[in-house]
């Protein structure tokens, strides 16, 4: 692969976003088929159907060593969430290997530029959500 031919280039971005979302959506489905398979006779019913006394939070990992417990233990909601957080980490992921395809073509202003990007990104999806208020 020549890296300096943008059509490369576009290649190796597109093959990112693609194995990305495929890989997301296999950990969902192994997530929603493990799910089924946990209600077994009782039927989807329930979760299909709004609830306003039963609410999905009390379900899904909230926090990181909950969501490692109980991807250890194969908790379907945990592999949900898994294939949720690989979803919104594609795109990241994209404009992190952007910077190195920049520097491989010597382009040191989109590279400056994407670095920008990619700390932007990170700090909303990293830091934000700690920040008293942010979120009120």
């Amino acid at each position: 692969m020549d890296l300096r031919d943008p059509d490369s280039m576009n290649d190796a971005i597109s093959e990112v976003l693609r194995y990305g979302v495929l890989l997301s959506a296999a950990v969902t489905l192994l997530g929603t088929a493990l799910l089924a398979v946990d209600l077994g006779t009782s039927g989807t019913g329930p979760l299909l159907t709004y609830d306003q006394s039963r609410l999905p939070h009390g379900t899904f990992p909230v926090s990181l060593g909950a969501l490692l417990g109980g991807l250890a233990t194969a908790q379907p909601y945990s592999i949900i969430e898994l294939g949720v957080i690989l979803l919104i980490a594609t795109p990241v992921s994209r404009v992190a290997i952007s910077i190195f395809l920049f520097a491989a073509e010597k382009d040191r202003t989109y590279v400056y530029i994407t670095m920008v990007v990619l700390a932007l990104l990170l700090f909303s999806i990293l830091v934000t959500p700690f920040i008293p208020g942010f979120n009120a």
